[in-house]
């Protein structure tokens, strides 16, 4: 239990703030501003240490993890000094890891195979693999899933990509005893989560839910990726499921499940993603709830939040990476539900928050 070696696929924004974070509060006490859990499972966040990266940019590959996190589109806030890792960004595959929009912007490369992946995941002796591709690289995601079964690590889905969701992935983790988290992280403290709060407080105070939207605006890559309807598509999806605690489809209208609604009537969702170039790694939302409240009468709210994307994104990451580790520890193999329903906006199985501490607890 010694240390968590975590491989990174994607080496952007979120993967900067990631390899920073574990800098910043490398010695942290507990209390320490911005740190939910100095210490997970028995892991500090001193017993991280990164150990394989993989992109396709030319400009990333071939340079040290601590030189690439700095590389351009990259363009999220320094908060840490990050020495040279010893880690090198190697070339992955290229499948659907870069949209048609991207394809302009960005000098890439992706001849890499399966089997040269697998290789490093082992020569490196990662633990856990953590998938920041862009939103809509499906097969790409799967792909790099295949890897960590072969290599056998634990694999944590970061976008919204079907993994941790597949029944098929699922069965494949749990008969390796390799364990799965996924999909499509939450932010420590970001729109999903002020949004859900929302949504939830309407529901126990009797109010129904009538329409709600979440506008969202930033100027980094994961917002230029969002721009393609095809690959924003996904990230709707898991977007509205992370607003209510039972889940919605892809289209907002969903059962409602804990939505609050009156009888007669499902809730309107929409969701959507400006790119805001000067906006850089800040994100801008805008949430509007309409409700009934007694008597029929209404109860409008309207929200605006700021907050730097990608740091927001790092603090679950070095939680989550920690309990698939110990999870990998105790031989627990298949959808880690306790993990995922935590920092998840996608979870296969939806947890309330008494269930999901136990089942974290379990972890150690």
């Amino acid at each position: 239990m010694s240390t968590v070696r975590v491989g990174i696929v994607g080496i952007g924004n979120c993967a900067s703030s990631l390899v920073q974070g574990v800098e910043f509060y490398r010695d942290a006490e507990p209390g320490a501003v911005g740190l939910t859990h100095p210490v997970c499972a028995g892991y500090a966040i001193g017993d991280v240490e990164f150990s394989a990266a993989f992109d396709v940019h030319t400009g990333k590959t071939g340079r040290d993890l601590s030189e690439a996190i700095w590389a351009a589109p990259n363009n999220s806030r320094a908060f840490a000094k990050v020495p040279h890792l010893g880690v090198p960004v190697t070339e992955g595959p290229l499948a659907d890891g870069v949209g048609r929009g991207s394809a302009d912007r960005l000098d890439v490369r992706g001849e890499a195979s399966l089997d040269d992946v697998v290789r490093r995941l082992k020569e490196s002796g990662t633990h856990v693999l953590v998938n920041f591709l862009p939103v809509g690289s499906q097969a790409a995601s799967e792909l790099y899933a295949r890897a960590a079964l072969e290599a056998g690590c634990a694999f944590l889905n970061c976008i919204p990509s079907v993994v941790a969701r597949s029944p098929q992935w699922a069965e494949r983790f749990a008969a390796a005893g390799l364990p799965l988290a996924g999909d499509d992280l939450k932010s420590q403290f970001g729109a999903t989560l002020i949004h859900r709060a929302l949504v939830d407080v309407l529901r126990r105070n009797g109010v129904a839910l009538r329409s709600t939207y979440q506008l969202l605006g930033g100027g980094n890559m994961d917002f230029w990726n969002m721009q393609d309807a095809e690959r924003m598509a996904d990230k709707k999806a898991t977007k509205a499921q992370g607003m209510f605690a039972g889940g919605t489809d892809a289209a907002g209208s969903g059962d409602g499940t804990g939505t609050g609604k009156a009888a007669g009537g499902e809730p309107q969702v929409h969701v959507g993603a400006d790119f805001i170039p000067f906006l850089g790694d800040r994100k801008v939302a805008f949430i509007r709830v309409e409700a009934e409240a007694f008597g029929g009468t209404p109860l409008d709210i309207d929200l605006r939040m700021e907050v730097d994307d990608s740091p927001s994104a790092a603090g679950n990451v070095l939680d989550a990476v920690r309990y698939l580790k110990a999870a990998l520890d105790r031989g627990v193999g298949g959808v880690v539900d306790a993990v995922a329903a935590s920092v998840m906006k996608a979870a296969p199985v939806p947890l309330d928050e008494a269930a999901t501490a136990r089942g974290l607890a379990e972890l150690g």
